[in-house]
């Protein structure tokens, strides 16, 4: 149930906001709860349902380990490694079953049939927030004796944040559950909710999925391309994935407001970075932070010398790359982050001197650009076609063929329409972000409001539209 989909939009959110502020209204405060985990595994049930048996064993094993190795005083190691390995080879089996196979077919020119597996939605995401749970109970940076079992569910199942994040943090999710402070209603919280809601609606159908087609034609179905045609192809697949998965949060966000839980903010203008360590501290931030508290940092930081933390940096994110798919232009994709952030790491400690603003973004910006046609390339061939054309070997300008066939399956009439399109997008992403907008004057923010759920229940109501969000696959 796409979030940009009418059926969310106009019949299961409100319905489950209805039931919501009933069970408030009549003081049902203990049923909100088990009201909200109900809804989720309906909400989760909706495409597959004979997959919500995986995340209710997953949830009901992680649960009573957490709970061993919080009172056990012997084979506390034992039943922690248990736990991230069971969580491990369930994500495993679904996600890199198939991929294994056909990897070890090319190696030794075998003919191993694939599985065909499909993958469980959302599987990475509560699989992450599992391991955090179970590793901070070890570490003792978490005791869970009096969160109960239903906060427990809610917090891996809360329907908002379930599918593509943002990844939370037990710590700051489960208190908000049974905090009574929160069973009242919040009309602050509404009007947000309704405004984070509507401007991630808008990232998708009006930005996103408009550039998409532009997308889908240059990566999946055009031969070989010129310098600026490559350039117009790979510029609009870092809008697109930019506004998709920062409109998908946003939606998580202001649709969680409303049952007055607060997630966290997961973008903050990414391609405003200057450097690739602050593109990772604005991107996907909630991936980033699970990264260098659950991964990074226990493989040691930056406390074991120069050597190490490099190792420590490139191994974090190659293996980050993996988690994001089962294809190796995704390992290929975290390697050369890896190395980017081992580099600008060996940079800053030789040189201790930034560059300056303009060329320091232009840099970073034309690394991320390149590194994110790896992460969307159906293969190395089709990465290859986009390194001929950025070295000349297609010539340079826009030929006839793709501008008629860009027209044909946009919604502009010219190209020079298209080329303006992703020209103001690209402002856009330097312009503003959705923290600055809610931060501006109520006048200000309710025109933007108004104008905005205007268009997008005008876009949403048309057909085929509500295509699915980019990181819901992961």
């Amino acid at each position: 149930m796409v979030f940009s989909s009418p059926e969310f939009l106009f019949l299961f959110l409100p319905l489950v906001v209805l039931g919501y502020y009933l069970l408030l209204h009549f003081q049902q405060t203990r049923a909100i709860t088990a009201f909200l985990f109900a809804a989720s595994l309906l909400y989760y049930a909706y495409w597959r349902p004979e997959n919500t048996w995986l995340i209710l064993a997953s949830i009901g094993v992680n649960y009573g380990l957490g709970q061993l190795i919080a009172q056990a005083d012997r084979f506390r190691r034992t039943l922690f490694a248990a736990g991230i390995a069971l969580n491990l080879s369930a994500l495993g089996y679904y996600k890199y079953t198939d991929f294994a196979i056909s990897s070890l077919n090319t190696l030794l020119h075998t003919d191993f049939p694939l599985r065909g597996i499909v993958l469980p939605i959302g599987i990475s995401f509560f699989t992450f927030q599992q391991i955090a749970y179970l590793s901070d109970i070890y570490t003792k940076k978490h005791d869970p004796a009096h969160e109960g079992f239903l906060n427990y569910c809610c917090f891996v199942c809360f329907f908002p944040q379930l599918i593509a994040g943002p990844i939370v943090h037990h710590q700051e999710m489960m208190p908000q559950f049974f905090n009574s402070g929160n069973h009242s209603v919040h009309w602050e919280n509404i009007y947000h909710g309704l405004l984070i809601l509507s401007i991630g609606l808008a990232k998708k159908v009006l930005i996103a999925d408009n550039l998409s087609p532009i997308v889908h034609y240059c990566f999946d179905e055009t031969g070989s391309l010129t310098f600026l045609e490559a350039a117009l192809g790979s510029i609009s697949y870092t809008l697109q994935l930019y506004f998709d998965f920062s409109g998908y949060s946003d939606m998580a966000i202001g649709c969680a407001l409303f049952f007055n839980i607060h997630l966290p903010w997961n973008f903050n203008s990414p391609y405003k970075a200057t450097d690739i360590q602050d593109f990772w501290r604005r991107w996907h931030i909630t991936l980033s932070r699970w990264l260098r508290d659950y991964l990074y940092i226990p493989l040691g930081g930056n406390r074991r010398g120069t050597g190490r933390t490099l190792g420590n940096l490139f191994v974090t994110f190659l293996l980050g790359g993996l988690w994001h798919g089962a294809a190796w232009t995704f390992v290929l994709w975290g390697a050369l982050h890896g190395l980017a952030l081992a580099g600008h790491r060996i940079w800053s400690q030789m040189f201790r001197k930034k560059m300056p603003a303009v060329p320091a973004w232009l840099l970073t910006f034309a690394f991320i650009n390149a590194a994110w046609i790896v992460f969307r390339a159906p293969s190395f061939e089709r990465v290859r076609k986009f390194i001929d054309a950025f070295l000349g070997y297609n010539d340079f300008l826009f030929r006839v063929n793709f501008r008629t066939q860009i027209i044909k399956v946009t919604i502009w009439s010219s190209f020079t329409q298209v080329c303006l399109f992703v020209l103001a997008c690209l402002l856009l992403t330097a312009s503003c972000n959705t923290q600055k907008i809610i931060r501006m004057k109520h006048s200000a923010i309710l025109y933007i409001f108004s104008l905005l759920f205007a268009l997008c229940c005008i876009v949403v109501s048309m057909p085929d539209v509500g295509s699915e969000f980019i990181y819901s696959q992961f």
